[in-house]
């Protein structure tokens, strides 16, 4: 028989986030798993990644909660959450539902060319975007990657003046027009709060 507490799978990028948002909301009774954030880069392969830990999850957990959106899978990892029998949150990718969907759907008619950070791709865009997609060793690659941007749009879960400097500087590195929007945590917060509700629901 599974024991208690439940479990929220989550990419990596989150982490931080979720965390906060469990101890803050004293949800107690969930626990939290993570596929690395890194596997952004090859998003073909966080459907297995999210299918090996549900798998392992079954014996210890009665529910499982998906906290990714589809994260550039082409619809592949909703097929894993079909065939798993488990819920994830709704949206393409995580600026959709720290944004809010009708929000970011705004932000994304009003300039398609626009790039997204969030607090953690503001703390980490260095290693992520200039290093691990080798712009830092072959500088051509910024027009390659980035020519058709605009804009870049900070998306701040918290209010955290180093972060925002970040941000400011990420967009200067990108020679992007900078905008600041803070979204708190959105859909993020708002999904795992029903999941939580829900839980409580199957142990009474």
């Amino acid at each position: 028989m599974p024991s208690q507490p439940a479990l929220v799978i989550a990419c990596g990028a989150l982490a931080r986030e979720i965390t906060t948002l469990i101890d803050i909301n004293q949800w107690s009774q969930l626990r939290v798993q993570c596929v690395p954030a890194k596997i952004h880069n090859t998003p073909d392969k966080i459907p297995d990644a999210v299918r090996s830990l549900i798998h392992k999850a079954r014996d210890n957990y009665s529910q499982i909660f998906i906290a990714f959106a589809d994260c550039g899978t082409g619809g592949l990892l909703d097929t894993v959450i079909q065939e798993e029998n488990v819920e994830r949150l709704p949206g393409a990718h995580c600026y959709e539902f720290l944004a809010g969907s009708e929000a970011f759907k705004e932000m994304s008619e009003d300039e398609l060319g626009t790039f997204y950070l969030t607090d953690f791709l503001a703390r980490h865009f260095d290693r992520i975007i200039i290093k691990e997609l080798g712009i830092a060793k072959h500088p051509e690659l910024l027009d390659m990657y980035f020519g058709n941007y605009k804009k870049l749009i900070y998306l701040a879960q918290t209010d955290n003046p180093e972060l925002m400097q970040m941000a400011q500087d990420a967009a200067v590195k990108l020679n992007l027009e900078y905008e600041y929007r803070r979204t708190n945590y959105g859909e993020l917060e708002s999904g795992l709060k029903q999941f939580n509700e829900s839980v409580i629901q199957w142990q009474n």
